[in-house]
Order: C-alpha cells, then sequence, then structure tokens
C-alpha cells in the first residue's frame, strides 16, 4: 500500500495493515490477525493429516480416552479435522467470533486460548462425554475453542460486564452467576447438537469462553 501525498511528505501507511498491505494488524496491539494465523495453520494441518487419516493412521491426530499415552494429541486434535465440511464449519465459527475476540486480545492470548480451551474441551469430551454415551471416543476439531470463542465475545464485553454485575447484586449469592452461564452453555451445547456432535466439548468450551470473558481474561490494553 502507498502513502498518499500531503505537503509533499509522504503520509505512513495506516496502522491497521502490514508494510505489504495485505495482512491486517486487527489485536488490540496492533499486531497480526491471529484468526487468520489459526485459519491458516489449520488448514495447512488438515492438508496433511486428512490423507493420512484415510489411509488408517487417526490415531496421530485424534484425541482419545488413551490421551496420556499420546499427549501430543492433546495439540493436534484441536487443529485436525473429520472431513472438509467439518473443517469450513469451525473455519466460518472462528473468523465470525474470532475476529471479535482479537480486537481486545494480543497474538499470544488468543493462541493459547485457542489451544487450552480446545484441549480441555476435548477431554472433557472423551472423558465425561465418553460416560454419558457409554462409548469410548475419539474426538478431533476446532468447535471447541470456536464454542469458547464465542462464550468469550457474549460476556466480554462492556454491556454484557454491566449485566453481570447488576445480577450478582441482585442475587447476592456467590457462584450463583457462575452456575447460570454453565447451565447456559450445557443448553446451548444441547439445542445445537447433531448426529455424531461433542456436546459436551461444545458445552466445556463455552463454558470456559463464557467465564474467561467475564473475568476478561484474553483483555489487553490498548499501544
Amino acid at each position: 500500500m502507498r502513502g498518499s501525498r500531503d505537503g509533499g511528505r509522504t503520509a505512513n501507511p495506516t496502522p491497521d495493515a502490514d508494510s505489504d498491505g495485505v495482512v491486517l494488524r486487527t489485536t488490540a496491539l496492533g499486531e497480526r490477525s491471529p484468526t487468520v494465523e489459526t485459519a491458516l495453520l489449520t488448514v495447512g494441518v488438515f492438508l496433511i493429516q486428512y490423507p493420512l487419516t484415510l489411509a488408517g493412521f487417526v490415531g496421530l491426530f485424534a484425541l482419545d480416552p488413551g490421551f496420556l499415552r499420546d499427549p501430543w494429541t492433546l495439540l493436534t486434535s484441536v487443529y485436525a479435522h473429520g472431513s472438509p465440511g467439518h473443517l469450513l464449519g469451525n473455519l466460518l465459527g472462528l473468523a465470525l467470533f474470532g475476529g471479535v475476540v482479537e480486537r481486545v486480545s494480543s497474538r499470544a492470548r488468543f493462541h493459547a486460548f485457542v489451544v487450552l480451551t480446545g484441549a480441555l474441551s476435548g477431554v472433557a469430551e472423551v472423558t465425561l462425554g465418553s460416560v454419558v454415551a457409554l462409548d469410548p471416543r475419539a474426538v478431533v476439531g476446532a468447535s471447541g475453542a470456536v464454542f469458547g470463542l464465542l462464550g468469550y465475545a457474549i460476556t466480554g464485553n462492556g454491556l454484557a460486564d454491566r449485566l453481570l454485575r447488576a445480577l450478582d447484586r441482585v442475587t447476592a449469592r456467590r457462584g450463583v452467576v457462575t452456575l447460570v452461564l454453565v447451565g447456559v452453555a450445557v443448553l446451548v451445547a444441547v439445542v445445537t447438537s447433531g448426529p455424531r456432535t461433542a456436546v459436551v466439548g461444545h458445552a466445556a468450551g463455552l463454558s470456559i469462553g463464557l467465564l474467561a470473558g467475564r473475568r476478561r481474561l484474553l483483555h489487553v490494553r490498548p499501544r
């Protein structure tokens, strides 16, 4: 991108763009978009993982109840996906909700949140979810992290903060609003569930996001 001429001098490019005018700088600290980086990483992992999965090597990437035996799957399962449709659905959610959260956060906090929320929701699914379904299962996909970003976007804004503080004063009991948020997360996960959906993982991811947003754990001060 070229700067415009002003009084014989070349103006600096807009601070929202990288020096080449292509990669947007969208975080609160003016860093490159972690949403775009996450999407590129996810697509890259899928291009490697999907052919191997079709060849029968699903255990290299999927998280299952034996994850302590294969600890790397805590990370790989967040970016691996079961099909092109599965991938596209999560990329859409990432674009919608990640684009909101990254504007109040930093690259480091955003990426850490995606990995930790994705891994924790996966663990919830293969442990508690397997017990509920009475069927040991393996999971892949970023949907737990995407639900986490959705939750953060809901409670991590000023209007929601004022509303939740008012509810705290009305209830006058510690933990009531937290239980309500977790209940909402479970309800949303159940309502939006479908065949082969990781309901427990989605509920866990949304719960983490709602609670983290309330505490504004990803927020940073703009430069």
